[in-house]
């Protein structure tokens, strides 16, 4: 079985000067990346072919094996890619923000689509090749699902600081239920939905710290 590498947090798009001395082609390497993801959102992974991608990204098979020998590798950097490219969406400015506004931003960030419209083809994708491929589902788990998350507990630890959220809460259970709401509208098909001021409308009531009887 292969073994999920770890992904750093960032990774130059130029390797430095392969064995031969000559140097990667950056471009030519997001084509390939590119190129898989698009096959990861149009077959699946299972699907997915090393000989589909050279030929997606107009490229010998050679060149592409130089650079992945597998194609469990390949597919792992190309979801680092999307990675890295989402990963300023984590840093939330809350100054002039009062205490429902922040909630509601940090729900819009909890959505898989926010910066990926293909994301929940490619998390259902995954999920259903987890008892073949469970790296990939890891992967997921590791670097998109978990940060959205912890950023929302981040937040409300934040409005806690500023006494305008409970002490009390669950904020991992509010998390979660937040984030399931996504995938939840969905399967249902209520794209024209939003979420976010959906779930804050329902929630922030029961979070909100309010003023004790007799307190202004």
């Amino acid at each position: 079985m292969a073994r999920a590498r770890a992904l750093p947090a960032t990774r130059p798009a130029d390797d430095g000067p392969r064995p031969s001395g000559r140097p990667r082609d950056a471009a030519l390497d997001e084509a390939i990346i590119l190129a898989t993801r698009r096959r990861l959102v149009e077959r699946g992974y299972s699907r997915l072919t090393l000989g589909d991608i050279a030929a997606d990204a107009k490229v010998g098979r050679p060149t592409l094996y130089r650079r992945w020998s597998t194609k469990f590798e390949l597919v792992v950097d190309a979801l680092d890619y999307g990675f890295r490219k989402q990963h300023d969406m984590y840093e939330l400015d809350l100054s002039g923000l009062e205490p429902r506004a922040a909630f509601v931003e940090v729900l819009r960030r909890l959505d898989p689509t926010y910066y990926n419209p293909d994301a929940m083809v490619l998390m259902g994708s995954f999920a259903g090749e987890s008892s073949h491929t469970p790296e990939l589902l890891e992967v997921l788990r590791k670097h998109a699902v978990e940060p959205r998350v912890e950023l929302v507990q981040s937040v409300l630890t934040r409005l806690q600081h500023r006494r305008a959220v409970r002490d009390d809460i669950d904020k991992c259970t509010v998390a979660t239920l937040c984030f399931g709401s996504y995938l939840a509208a969905f399967y249902r098909g209520g794209s024209e939905v939003d979420v976010a001021e959906s779930v804050a409308s329902v929630l922030w009531p029961t979070l909100e710290r309010r003023p004790a009887p007799g307190q202004r």
